[in-house]
């Protein structure tokens, strides 16, 4: 059994409930836009993080970490991108990805829009955490923690705080 925190789009932004909310997790998730490493580096201290980079990250991030990762935890085959779009509208490199890997739990970031989906067609769950960051239009910084028992997906828990640079 592992405990999972996934959050996307943090543009360079470590929000202050970050370590209280995944504090029980055995791992994170950062489903791209990190910002820098700095950013990446503070989040792989408080956990193991597993991550990917998006459209805004740097030279350096994408040295660093991959566009996509497609990998298993416990008996769930787990893809990550950043642009992946939802179900009935993935991007097409998305699609091509789910299609060829399968994945039980497909993540995705980039819309800043929190959305939990099942995809009956692809037989997945999509898990997009919206965004943890500044940046964007968003109105709510918002991240998933979750548990991953065998090949059940549970215990999905949702962190939501309204925007603001005053903590």
């Amino acid at each position: 059994m592992k405990k999972i925190g996934i959050l996307s789009d943090t543009h360079g932004f470590i929000h202050p409930g970050v370590s209280d909310f995944f504090m029980h997790c055995d791992e994170i998730w950062h489903a791209g836009d990190i910002g820098n490493m700095e950013t990446a580096d503070k989040l792989a201290a408080l956990k193991p993080l597993r991550a990917v980079y998006g459209n805004i990250d740097d030279h350096i991030v994408r040295a660093e970490y991959k566009e996509y990762e497609v990998f298993l935890c416990e008996d769930v085959k787990v893809l990550m991108i950043h642009i992946g779009g939802y179900p009935g509208r993935y991007q097409p490199q998305a699609r091509k990805l789910i299609e060829t890997y399968k994945p039980k739990l497909f993540i995705s970031g980039h819309s800043h829009i929190l959305k939990v989906m099942p995809d009956k067609k692809y037989e997945l769950l999509h898990i997009n955490p919206g965004a943890a960051g500044h940046s964007g239009l968003h109105k709510a910084i918002t991240m998933v923690r979750l548990t991953i028992d065998g090949q059940d997906i549970k215990d999905l828990d949702v962190f939501e705080a309204k925007r603001g640079r005053n903590f």
